[in-house]
This record gives structure tokens, sequence and C-alpha cells, in this order.
């Protein structure tokens, strides 16, 4: 069966062996409902000679029925094996890496360009991404006239770029297994995961099920390696490993081996056992683990945090301990640039923005008096445990809770008991002030959020709520409706975003140029220091603060504003940030005051990168134009 289009191949792939709600369908293939439900139409009308259907239960999704299955079995045996031709970018670039790092010869890219129907000037273009990836890992590639060409590097940056990619490769979208098969030997996968599974059960050896994947694909990758004759170079581990790991690496060694068809050196075995130390789990408490550098580093990530944000940790046991276990592996990976993929990474930035801020400027702090790098893989671990912590401890998810005029011209009695009851539905509600009637009148304006009357009153600026002096369950939900409400992000807009510290770019700036002209403004208006401004470069070359979409958030190492302020900066031509572009740049001034609401400022900017605001931005105008389109989004949610 051929489908017209590869969505409809995609949807009915999706749906082979899962139950899927129309809105979840839509959120993968980034399509409307009402495209889903075309397609679905479209996909049965090919279905209908082969006697299955895809039809909707309520409450569950579409699902599979299958009428005739002698008919669909036909439509199964006969369906194509996955085609080994990458069709999209992202295809072609893990495609052409594991080519060149899988291959003795050189490579001609016309050759591949006529294997895979595409252009070499498409090639040409993927190879950019491909040779930034082999830069990682400190491999080159060289070009010899008439041969094509050839990757070069060390056996140890070769395997761990293939196992990385391989490990990448079933989180794509449309992940064709064939690449998998054409990395590895035959069979090896299967004989390797019985024997690991079987060799760690036996030695007492406890990994994750994530640790336990890569160790299997090292391994094969290994198995391929040794087998086209690739050994590793002379290797020995710096510290010792415990008995049971040696003795697991040795047992895994000697599988590989018959899988080889070679003998093994010892520093394939060595390598082995760092391999397995480094991602080892440990269930201990915290004054049975007796390693002084990750204590230290542990030590010195939570004082920072103290120091520098004004949130203390230091007395979270817990805390400490889960750090501890995980950095002492952490630093055993780090010190033998061992890469541990961590497939939430963007998710972790986003969802703990604060956390990653502070662990980041932490940790870079300890890594000027360290050889070592931590990469941003090992940060965003890190920066779960951290934001854990200040969850456990701190109002992080900082709400602005509803403030409520409450005009009662009954007695005192009865003002308490609405008070009550209004306390019992609602204590999130904030009772500011209470005015009877002729006061009611009085006021101009009404600074509260919304008003509850006992009595029909004129509205001013604020919703009025009529109630009774006993409400009832009805006039409770009328108010419910204006209590759980978001006020937190509007109320943020308001308070640290104004016409004065707004700014749109048309012509060409640099990014060291607009720090340099945003901070000695509010350094002039006394909002920062003198310090402030080499600390947002600082942080800017750690690493980039750029959250995607176009949205870069520049900001200190530190909370070292003395008033908060946020300085937008609208760039329609877009400025270069770092290997990407930022068209909307917010410049955060947070002070040590203020602290306790930061994270809701970081919640307006995932906002807006939820809601593909950037375009929407961009074209405002002024500030009032950015102001209502901001609180357009910010009212979404």
């Amino acid at each position: 069966m051929r489908f017209p289009n590869q969505r409809l191949a995609q949807l009915f792939n999706l749906l082979q062996n899962e139950v899927l709600p129309q809105d979840e369908l839509a959120a993968r293939l980034s399509v409307s409902t009402r495209t889903v439900r075309a397609d679905i139409t479209a996909l049965n009308a090919l279905l209908a000679s082969y006697g299955a259907q895809f039809t909707l239960t309520r409450g569950s999704g579409y699902q599979l029925n299958i009428s005739d299955p002698n008919r669909y079995q036909k439509l199964e045996e006969s369906a194509p094996s996955t085609l080994r031709i990458p069709r999209t970018a992202s295809e072609r670039e893990h495609s052409l890496a594991v080519r060149f790092l899988t291959s003795a010869f050189s490579l001609k890219l016309e050759d591949l360009a006529d294997e895979w129907f595409v252009s070499r000037a498409t090639l040409q273009n993927d190879m950019i991404a491909v040779r930034e990836r082999f830069q990682r890992y400190q491999l080159t590639l060289e070009t010899r006239p008439r041969h094509g060409m050839k990757l070069f590097g060390s056996e140890v940056s070769i395997r761990a770029c293939l196992t990385d990619i391989l490990w990448e490769l079933p989180q794509q979208e449309g992940f064709n297994v064939q690449l998998m098969a054409e990395a590895l030997n035959a069979g090896a996968i299967t004989s390797l995961t019985a024997t690991l599974q079987e060799t760690l059960t036996r030695h007492a050896i406890r990994l994750t099920d994530e640790g336990e994947r890569f160790i299997r694909l090292y391994c094969a990758v290994a198995v391929r390696r040794i087998s086209e004759g690739f050994p590793l170079a002379e290797f020995a581990a710096e510290e010792e490993v415990s008995q049971n790991v040696r003795e697991a690496a040795r047992d895994i060694a000697a599988a590989i081996q018959k899988l080889a068809g070679k003998p093994l050196a010892d520093s394939e075995k060595a390598w082995l056992c760092v391999h397995i130390s480094a991602r080892q789990t440990q269930q201990v408490s915290p004054s049975a683990i007796s390693a002084d550098d990750a204590e230290a580093l542990v030590n010195y990530i939570l004082s920072y945090i103290n120091s520098h944000y004004n949130y203390n940790l230091q007395n979270d046991d817990q805390l400490h301990a889960d750090l501890l276990t995980h950095i002492k592996t952490m630093i055993t990976r780090v010190r033998y640039q061992i890469m541990i993929p961590n497939p939430l990474l963007d998710n972790i930035k986003q969802h703990y923005p604060m956390a990653w801020d502070m662990t980041l400027a932490a940790v870079s702090s300890w890594g000027k008096y360290t050889p070592y790098t931590i990469s941003e893989n090992e940060v965003g671990f890190l920066v779960l445990h951290i934001g854990v912590g200040l969850e456990r401890h701190y109002n992080i998810g900082y709400q602005r809770q509803p403030r409520v005029l409450l005009v009662c011209d009954t007695s005192t009695a009865m003002v308490r008991m609405i008070e009550a009851v209004l306390q019992r539905k609602y204590p999130q509600i904030e009772v500011t002030d209470v005015l009877s009637l002729r006061d009611y009148e009085q006021r101009e304006s009404i600074s509260e959020d919304f008003v509850i009357s006992t009595a029909r009153i004129n509205e001013k600026d604020k919703p009025v709520v009529t109630i009774a002096p006993f409400p009832t369950e009805f006039q409770l939900e009328q108010i419910g409706k204006l209590v759980l409400v978001d006020r937190t992000r509007p109320w943020m807009l308001n308070k640290y975003f104004d016409a004065a510290h707004f700014r749109i770019i048309d012509g060409d700036i640099d990014q060291q140029t607009l720090f340099s002209e945003l901070c000695a403004q509010l350094h002039e208006e006394g909002f920062v220091d003198a310090e402030f401004h080499s600390s947002v470069v600082e942080r800017e070359a750690i690493v980039s603060t750029m959250l995607g979409d176009g949205i870069a958030l520049p900001h200190a190492l530190g909370l070292l504003a003395q008033k908060t302020v946020v300085y937008t900066v609208l760039a329609p031509q877009g400025i270069a940030w770092g290997e990407e572009t930022a068209h909307v740049i917010f410049l955060l001034a947070i002070s040590k005051r203020e602290y306790e609401e930061a994270m809701a400022i970081y919640d307006i900017f995932v906002t807006f990168l939820r809601e593909r605001a950037m375009a929407r931005l961009c074209t405002c105008r002024d500030f009032a134009e950015f102001k209502t389109v901001a609180m357009e989004c910010v009212s979404r949610f």
C-alpha cells in the first residue's frame, strides 16, 4: 500500500500498536485536529480493501479494528522493509556520520549522492552538521584528491561518537532500524543483552535501564571495531575500581571476544571497567561515601547557591546524599571524557530555568579551579536534584493570590461569617478590605482583583460578584471562576516590564555592544552596579542564554541587581547569538529582595516559547503593542 504523503505513513505507524486521542496525534504531527480527522478518513479509504479501519472511541482515541484478519495479514506481508535511503536532513546527517565512522576506506560524496538520489550540493550542506559533530570528539575529515574523504582520530573517540549516535537514533522521529543494523554486526545486540543482564546480576552491579542500554551499545560497537581490526590503544585507569566491577568487565570482555572472533587486549578490559564504574548506581547513606572530590563539589554547589541566590539548601540531607551519589560517578565520567546522554536536557532548561542558572553558575565557578570540563548533559542531571530541592523548601512556583474587596452593609458578625465561608472554600483569597455601600461608591478606582458584594452595585473597573449573606453553591462557583484565574504572570508583566526599558533595534548591532549599552543605562538609573555588565558577559561565555525560537535571556551570575527589572529588546532583523540568531531579547536584572518572585518571571518567557510568540512580538511597533501581545500570551495559561 502506497501512502499519498509522508504524514499519512507516519500516522499509520503511530496507530499500529497504540490508541491515541486526536489532541495527542495533532501534537505529534504538528497539525490541527481537523487535519488529523481528514487524514484518518483518507487512511480508512486506503484500508477499506484490506479489511481494517481506524475507529474513534470516546474517552480513549483512535484504534485499529481489523474485520478481516486474512486480508490484513496479506497487507503486512507485502509491506516493504524500511528503506535504507535517508529522506530528511536529520536522517542524512546520521547516515553520513555512521558511514564515515564505520568505513575503513575513503568515501566520495558523489557516490553517496547517487545512492541516496540527492544532489551533491545537498550532501555538502549536510556535511556542515556532520563536521561539527566530529569536532566535538576531536575527529577530523581529510580530503584526498580522486579518493574522497576519510575520518581520522583516536579509536576511543570513534567508538564514543558512534555509540552516542546509536543512542540518539531511537529517540528520533521516523527511526530507521536498518541504520542501526548497518552500524553493528548482525546479532551482536541480541547476544549481548542476555550476557550483560546475567553478568551484572551475578556480580551485584546495579545500573539504570539507560546505563545498561548504553553499555550494551558500546559493547556492540566494540565488537564491530575489533572484528575489523581496530583495537584500543594502551590504556590504564587512574583509580582503583571495585573487584566486582573488574570481574564483570572480564566476563563481558570474554563475550565481546567471542563475538568479534579476535583476542582482546588488557586496554579493552580496563576501558570497560571505567564505563561500568561511570554508570554504576549506589544505594548508600552519605556517611558511607568517602569521595573527597565529590564531597567538596557538593558543598561548593550548595554554598554557592546560598551566597549568590539566597536559597539555603545546605541542611537538606536528602539533597546532599542524592548529589553526592550522582557526582561520585560523574567525576569518573568527566575525568575520562565519557559522554552520558541527557535526552531531557531541553525540557530541564525550560521547566527548571532558575535551577539551571543556579547550578550552571556554581559548576562554572568551581570549574575554574579544576582541569575538568563538565558538559551540559551532566549539568542537566544536577539541575534536576537542585530543582527538586528548591521545590521542597521554597515556594519556587511563586503565585500572586487573588486580592478581593468585600462590600457588605450588614453586621460585623455577618461579615465575619462571609469571610469564613470564603476562606473555607477558597483559602487562597486575600480579603484586603471591607467597605460599606457608601464607601464603595466614593471610591474612584479599585486596586483589588475583583469585588464581592452582598448588594447590587455598579462595576467601576473590576468584576463584581453579587452574593447572598448565605452564598449559594452557584454564587460560590462564580467566585471560583475569578479566583482560579492566573494573575501571577500578568501582574509580573505590569510590575517588571515598562516603556523606559523597551527598545526596538532595526539596524546592525552585535551582542557585546548590546550588552554594553543596556547595562550602561541600567547602571546609570541605579538598577545595577558596575560589576553587572562583566557578569552578564561571563555568563554568556559559559553557555548561550538562548531559550529557543529566537528568544534569548541574558543575565548575570547571581542576583546582582539593586532593583529587579527586565529590559526588552526586539530585533526584527536578528542579532547573532552564538551559533543562532536572537530576535527577542530579555535582559534580566534580579535583586535578592525579589528572588522569591524570580521563578514567575522565568515562567513568562517559557510561556512565550510555548505560544511561539516570537514572530508576533517582533511585529510590535512600541511598548503598548508589545504589552498587548504579551498579555494575550500569558492570559491563555
